[in-house]
C-alpha cells in the first residue's frame, strides 16, 4: 500500500481513471482498512496493439498503482482463442501476446507493481476450472448471453458458440483466482463485472468494485448525433464509437511510422467547431494532456505562424477545447500539433522495437498474421 498519499488523493487518482466506478464508498473501506489492493484487466492478444491499449492503458494502470494498488494484467490467450482471435490459433495468439508485452514495457507503464499473468498458466490448475463450472451453475444461460457484448458479440444465441459461453465463465472466474478486489477495464465489459459482483457473495467471495475507464473513440465519424441519442446504453455508445483493428486506419497503432501517423491524423473527422464526438479532441484529452511528463512539458503548444495569430499555449485540457469550440483553433493547427506530440510519445516504442531484436522479430511475426474478430 502506498502510504504516501492521502484516501483523498488515492480515490482521486481512482476517480481519474474510472468513466463509472460501481462501489466507490466500498473502495474508500478497502483503502482504508489497510488490506493490500489488487486490481485486475486483461486483454485478448489479437493484432497490432493500437494507442488505447497502449498509452492510454499504461496511463490508466500508472494511475492504480500510485494510489497503492497492485495491478495483474491478465494476458487472455485462452480467452482469445475461445473468441476465434486470430483464426483460433493458439501458438499466433501466445506470439501476440509476447508482443503486447513488449509494447507495454517501451510506452511508460511502470511495471513495479504489475504482474503479467498467461490464461494459459492459470488454466493449468483443476481449482480454476472447478471455479469456471460453480460459475456457470449460478445463473440461467440467457444470463450469460447478456454478456457477449464484452467480447465484441451480439446477444443472438444464434450467433454465439458454446466457448463464447464458457468464455463468460471463465472471465468471473479469472476475478476471484486472481484475488482482484477491483476490476479495471472498459466500458464494454460493465455487464460481465456487474454479474461478478452478483456471483462473487453466492459463491463465499466478494463483491469486486467495478472500475470502467473511458473508451477512446476511431478516428472516422463514428456516430451521429441522433445515433448517439437513440443508443441509451452507455455499454452500447462505447462499443459502436471505440477504434477497431479490423479498419487499421480508425486507429493508431504503438509502432506507427511517422508517416502513419500523419496520414490518419490528417485524414481523421475533426469539423471546426464541433467537440462533440470529436477523436482529435479525444487523443488530446485522455492520451496528450495525461502525458506531459513523458513530454518534459507543462503544456500544449499549438504551434502557428505569426500572420495565423502566433502559437498558442493550453494548460488545460478545457481550455483546448473551448478555443476549438469557439473557433479561435483551427482543425488543422490542432492536427498538427497531435501529430508532433503523438510521434514524441511513440519513439522509445518504435526504438525498443528497432533495437531489441527479440521485440523487433516479434512485431514482423504480428504484421505477418491476419487480424481476425
Amino acid at each position: 500500500m502506498n502510504d504516501n498519499i492521502s484516501l483523498d488523493k488515492k480515490l482521486q487518482l481512482v476517480q481519474e481513471v474510472g468513466e463509472e466506478i460501481v462501489g466507490l464508498d466500498e473502495l474508500s473501506t478497502l483503502f482504508e482498512s489497510g488490506t493490500p489492493l489488487v486490481a485486475y484487466d486483461g486483454f485478448e492478444p489479437s493484432g497490432q496493439i493500437h494507442i488505447a491499449q497502449g498509452l492510454m492503458r499504461a496511463i490508466n494502470i500508472n494511475k492504480m498503482t500510485r494510489a497503492g494498488v497492485r495491478f495483474k494484467m491478465l494476458v487472455a490467450d485462452w480467452h482469445a482463442l475461445a473468441n476465434n482471435k486470430m483464426g483460433g490459433d493458439l501458438e499466433k495468439i501466445q506470439t501476440v501476446g509476447k508482443y503486447f508485452i513488449e509494447v507495454w514495457r517501451a510506452c511508460g507503464m511502470d511495471l513495479s507493481r504489475v504482474e503479467f499473468v498467461w490464461a494459459s498458466d492459470m488454466a493449468k490448475n483443476s481449482d480454476y476450472w472447478k471455479l469456471v463450472v460453480q460459475v456457470g451453475k449460478t445463473n440461467v444461460l440467457k444470463r450469460f448471453i447478456r454478456t457477449a457484448e464484452m467480447m465484441g458479440r451480439e446477444e443472438s444465441l444464434e450467433k454465439l458458440t458454446a466457448a463464447n459461453i464458457m468464455y463468460s465463465c471463465m472471465q468471473v472466474a479469472d476475478i476471484f483466482i486472481l484475488g482482484a478486489q477491483i476490476t479495471q477495464l472498459g466500458m464494454d465489459q460493465r455487464k460481465l463485472n456487474m454479474l461478478a459482483r452478483e456471483i462473487g457473495p453466492q459463491l463465499g467471495f466478494w463483491k469486486p468494485v467495478v472500475v470502467s475507464n473511458h473508451m477512446l473513440m476511431g478516428l472516422g465519424k463514428t456516430m451521429t448525433d441522433a445515433d448517439a441519442a437513440h443508443e441509451s446504453s452507455a455499454i452500447q455508445r462505447a462499443i459502436k464509437r471505440k477504434m477497431s483493428k479490423s479498419n487499421p486506419d480508425s486507429a493508431i497503432f504503438m509502432t506507427d511510422s511517422p508517416d502513419d501517423i500523419a496520414r490518419k491524423i490528417n485524414k481523421a473527422y475533426c469539423p471546426e467547431g464541433v467537440v462533440k464526438e470529436n477523436p482529435i479532441l479525444e487523443y488530446c484529452k485522455y492520451i496528450i494532456f495525461e502525458s506531459f511528463d513523458r513530454l518534459n512539458t507543462d503544456a500544449f503548444v499549438i504551434e502557428r505562424p505569426e500572420k495565423w495569430g502566433g502559437n498558442l499555449t493550453f494548460a488545460t485540457y478545457t481550455e483546448l477545447e473551448k478555443a476549438f469550440e469557439t473557433n479561435a483553433l483551427h482543425p488543422q493547427d490542432l492536427k498538427l500539433a497531435v501529430i508532433k506530440a503523438l510521434n514524441a510519445l511513440l519513439a522509445p516504442v518504435r526504438a525498443h522495437f528497432e533495437h531489441n531484436a527479440q521485440a523487433r522479430a516479434l512485431v514482423e511475426q504480428v504484421k505477418s498474421f491476419q487480424v481476425t474478430r
